[in-house]
């Protein structure tokens, strides 16, 4: 058994970027390549003298991830580009990488001291104005669900999306509004929909014969996945 072993990372250089594990390995089958072949074309052609077939599998199942030039040693083996193997960005850092900026640059576009923004993305937390955060969402091009992401407000919004899904969904358009900042219409198109969609769901699981465990069970799945079905409700514009 191959071991895996790589050079100690620098910590001068950056963060890698966000990796798409599952399409490394969907590029790799599709070439009809095993672990060991990638490994041994990344030592032989790309000068990776490290490169086992454990580290390609740690890579495909997200126990490690590549540098920056392990990345583009992998896309060249797989005959794909660099951007076919990124994933995408979750966190303020990796959206920050993705877009090549520096930390100074962001905080210095932003309005904030370097260190205190440093501070918040190792963190999560962020701690700017709504004036600061637009600024950020213009220069990492940030959707309306990456800033929720970025500035730590997913958890909020959601508690908020299961409370309107499952009262009176009325009462909760101001308090969203405040967390993603759309227009009044669309948000209570959207939040009507989210009501109809998880009460149509209890509805139809009891009357299929299921016991109250499993309109529970239907009802939380719904409920968990409630962002995301508010996010693509917003999209289609509340329809």
């Amino acid at each position: 058994m191959w071991a895996v072993h790589r050079p100690s990372a620098r910590t001068d250089r950056p963060p890698p970027p966000p990796f798409d594990a599952l399409a490394a390995r969907r590029l790799r089958a599709a070439l009809g390549m095993g672990p060991h072949h990638v490994a041994h074309t990344l030592r032989a052609s790309y000068g990776l003298p490290y490169a086992t077939p454990d580290l390609v599998v740690a890579w495909e199942r997200g126990t490690a991830t590549p540098s920056h030039s392990e990345l583009t040693a992998l896309a060249g083996v797989l005959w794909c580009s660099p951007g076919d193997l990124i994933g995408r960005p979750r966190t303020l850092r990796e959206h920050r990488v993705a877009r090549g900026l520096a930390p100074e640059d962001v905080a210095r576009a932003v309005g904030h001291e370097p260190q205190a923004y440093l501070r918040m993305e190792e963190t999560g937390q962020w701690r700017g104005t709504e004036r600061q955060a637009a600024a950020l969402a213009r220069l990492l091009a940030l959707s309306p669900a990456d800033v929720v992401t970025v500035t730590g407000r997913e958890d909020r919004l959601a508690e908020l999306l299961r409370s309107a899904a499952t009262t009176r969904w009325q009462a909760y358009v101001r308090p969203v509004a405040k967390i993603a900042p759309l227009e009044r219409r669309l948000l209570e198109r959207v939040l009507q929909r989210l009501h109809q969609d998880y009460q149509g769901r209890m509805a139809a699981t009891l009357s299929w014969g299921g016991g109250h465990g499993d309109a529970g069970n239907g009802g939380r799945e719904f409920l968990d996945r409630i962002v995301e079905h508010f996010w693509t409700a917003v999209e289609r514009g509340g329809g």
